[in-house]
């Protein structure tokens, strides 16, 4: 799965908590996120330095404010995908999505996250077929083969 078909297919599932996710579609998405979160640092590093040259305090601290507000937004923006797309990907193992909350815990997180290294689970399970199984493809009727 190429990185571009990953975040369009994590954004069609914006909210979906069933079925399955590969592991290419979960860590092509947290790249994102990440190049994302970087890409608004910087602009924040470049913001803080120019408000305050140009500025002085009261600039900076609207420019401050600003900027964590935008921050603030985004998390909440890739809260609900980040949220399905791991629940998607522990499916995939064969899990139960409950383990999600097991991240939520310090010391035990790096069991969500061995999760998400995980192969997918072979054939089809609770969850529905394996994304990585071949789609057989059948022509409709009316069509020229």
């Amino acid at each position: 799965m190429s990185f571009s078909s990953a975040l369009s297919s994590v954004l069609r599932q914006y909210a979906t908590f069933s079925g399955r996710a590969r592991r290419s579609e979960y860590w092509w998405f947290q790249l994102a996120i990440a190049l994302a979160y970087l890409g608004v640092g910087v602009v924040g590093a470049v913001l803080a330095s120019v408000s305050g040259a140009v500025g002085g305090e009261a600039v900076q601290s609207v420019a401050g404010t600003v900027f964590s507000l935008v921050l603030m937004a985004g998390y909440v923006v890739v809260l609900l995908p980040s949220l399905a797309v791991t629940v998607r990907r522990v499916h995939d193992t064969g899990r139960s999505g409950w383990w999600v909350l097991v991240g939520a815990l310090p010391l035990l997180s790096v069991v969500l996250f061995v999760f998400t290294l995980l192969d997918s689970a072979p054939g089809a399970n609770r969850h529905g077929p394996s994304p990585k199984a071949p789609r057989t493809w059948s022509p409709q009727p009316g069509w020229a083969v």
